[in-house]
């Protein structure tokens, strides 16, 4: 009996497949797709959702001290001359952070290994590019998601039948987080 099901694709392709459906997913929170590929995706989502309720506590917070450019009322970097050069200013500021503890930080790292980068575009046509922004779909893990699951023991997806897709008659399925 095979451990997991080759859904018609070659390893590479398969897993690719794989990642990008359970990126989408932990991000939206419910996804629409095959049966053979979600009871796949299942077996993922719910082992990086477990090592996130695991790890959620797991950290401490540090203050530091880091130097932020100051910037005037626009919001653009305040520079002055020095020695001839354009300089920008620079303020000490204190802050507090997350430091991860190490079995933490090793479990973020098994996540980043599975899940892609999101990139969030705007909906408006102007300024498409330059809106844009980068979501942490990591620190989502450990900040929403896993303390939402951490009094339940597995059974973090859903996986609801739809019904034969009008193309090939494939068993579609909604598949979402509980």
């Amino acid at each position: 009996m095979a451990k997991y099901r080759k859904l018609g694709k070659t390893s590479d392709q398969r897993k690719a497949l794989l990642r990008n459906q359970v990126t989408a997913l932990l991000y939206h929170g419910k996804i629409r797709t095959t049966e053979a590929r979600a009871k796949e995706i299942r077996k993922i989502a719910e082992g990086l959702i477990a090592l996130a309720v695991k790890e959620k506590d797991n950290f401490e917070n540090v203050k530091v001290t880091a130097k932020v450019a100051r910037k005037d009322k626009d919001g653009k970097r305040v520079k002055e001359v020095v020695n001839g050069k354009k300089v920008t200013v620079y303020d000490e500021v204190e802050k507090e952070i997350k430091k991860d503890m190490p079995s933490r930080l090793h479990a973020r790292r098994q996540m980043l290994k599975v899940l892609y980068g999101v990139t969030e575009v705007p909906t408006q046509a102007a300024g498409r590019k330059k809106n844009t922004k980068s979501v942490d779909l990591v620190a989502k893990m450990f900040d929403e998601i896993a303390p939402k699951y951490a009094s339940r023991n597995g059974g973090y997806t859903r996986i609801v039948k739809i019904g034969p897709r009008k193309g090939d008659a494939a068993m579609e399925v909604l598949i979402e987080l509980v």
